[in-house]
């Protein structure tokens, strides 16, 4: 992918920056997305993302692509997912977690695989495994959710832990997981074909946290989502939110209030989790900012 020149900042950001990215690694994963660029608007992922460090992983389940990831192994944890909304035409099904063969191997099968006990080494190494999560105070919040996969393997897909992050259970089941909802509302009732969406994790700016010392816990969820194609009678209350809209919600209750302010009103489990609608370039600018890179989620803006 092509890739713009990283914004300046000060040395001190610039190790943290190489640290959350640490090394390239090549191996059988397809390292331009090359397999699976049809989850991305006019088949092109986001632009400016110019740290090495990444492993872009073409999520493979029932030899059939389901959606893509830009994941780091160091940090055991995703960047973002990018895929096609469809709402799902059943239910959410039973979890069997899932983990991707070639970030351990590479020469092994393209397909994720579910766990096994016991777990190799080389696999608890590459990328995080159900152990890290369990008896822990974090959920496993997915980038791509379930509910937003229209097949029962489609859903199925979606668990795998390349496609989660730790997310605190007020953010999950609370404020974020409202938004999903809304996405799912605004897709079904506006859109007249694809919905666009890319949702990803923002790492602490300044001090990595993590979860049992192995994976990395994010500040903040974002997603966006790009609908090029939609109703053209557009009620005037939904016009700013097509054709993109986009999303920053808190993952931690005690961080300051510069990026998403708190409800003071908002019920105790859920209170500083709260979720921040934006415009797409309002967006762009915070993940410039924190991540020190000019970034484009969507080619031409989505227009």
């Amino acid at each position: 992918m092509s890739q713009r020149k990283m914004l300046q900042f000060p040395i001190g950001a610039l190790l943290l920056l190489l640290s959350w990215f640490g090394v390239l690694v090549i191996g059988e994963l397809n390292q331009n997305f090359s397999q699976c660029l049809d989850f991305f608007y006019k088949g092109t992922p986001p632009q400016g993302i110019c740290a090495a460090g990444y492993e872009p992983i073409c999520q493979r389940y029932k030899n059939q692509y389901r959606f893509a990831t830009l994941y780091h192994r160091q940090y055991r944890a995703p960047l973002y997912s990018a895929y096609i909304l469809s709402p799902a035409d059943g239910k959410r099904p039973n979890a069997t977690w899932m983990y991707e063969p070639q970030l351990a191997f590479s020469r092994a099968s393209p397909e994720m695989k579910p766990f096994h006990i016991p777990v190799d080494q080389n696999v608890i190494e590459s990328q995080a495994v159900r152990q890290d999560y369990k008896n822990s105070n974090y959920t496993k919040g997915h980038l791509n959710p379930s509910m937003h996969q229209k097949t029962k393997e489609d859903r199925e897909a979606t668990f795998t832990l390349t496609n989660i992050v730790p997310q605190q259970a007020g953010s999950n089941s609370g404020p974020w997981n409202i938004l999903e909802n809304d996405m799912l509302r605004k897709s079904k009732a506006f859109c007249k074909g694809p919905m666009y969406v890319i949702t990803g994790a923002l790492p602490y700016e300044y001090e990595a946290h993590w979860l049992k010392n192995r994976v990395s816990v994010p500040e903040y969820m974002w997603s966006a989502y790009c609908c090029p194609s939609y109703s053209d009678t557009l009620p005037e209350s939904m016009q700013p939110f097509f054709p993109t809209y986009a999303a920053v919600g808190r993952n931690d209750r005690n961080s300051g209030e510069e990026i998403v302010q708190i409800n003071p009103k908002s019920k105790d489990f859920v209170r500083g989790y709260d979720v921040r609608r934006m415009s797409l370039e309002t967006l762009e600018g915070i993940l410039a900012q924190r991540l020190h890179m000019s970034i484009s989620l969507f080619d031409g803006q989505c227009q």
